[in-house]
């Protein structure tokens, strides 16, 4: 078992290569990485793992984004935990819902390259 003092990471993403691509650049920086590809299964993993950063997708099948933080907000356990929205729309609603909701980051998926991907992380959780 690795062991790390960097704080863990949940990612939300229905896409499994792309998912895959940011669980190898976490891991490799010694982020602790669970992944969830619905926001369904990511109320459960952020109940079991206690993230200290969700880097989540707005457009998924079963539960969205948006509907996710809706019902992770509610719950009230960990209002510190900080919340990056990554998406491949640019929807002004759907900003401005995710904002509403705790969101401190709203970032298009084809603007960030891994670099800047990793670069999100640490100052999100500095």
């Amino acid at each position: 078992m690795v062991t790390t003092h960097k704080k863990p990471i949940l990612i939300v993403e229905d896409d499994p290569e792309l998912s895959e691509v940011y669980h190898t650049l976490l891991v490799q920086a010694g982020y602790p990485v669970t992944i969830a590809h619905n926001g369904k299964d990511a109320l459960k993993q952020a109940d079991e793992n206690h993230p200290a950063l969700i880097l989540l997708d707005l457009r998924m099948p079963v539960m969205d984004g948006v509907e996710f933080l809706q019902k992770y907000r509610l719950k009230d356990k960990h209002p510190d935990v900080k919340v990056v929205v990554f998406s491949n729309y640019d929807m002004q609603d759907e900003i401005d819902d995710a904002y509403r909701l705790g969101a401190a980051r709203y970032v298009l998926k084809a603007w960030a390259s891994p670099k800047e991907l990793l670069q999100i992380v640490e100052d999100s959780l500095s």
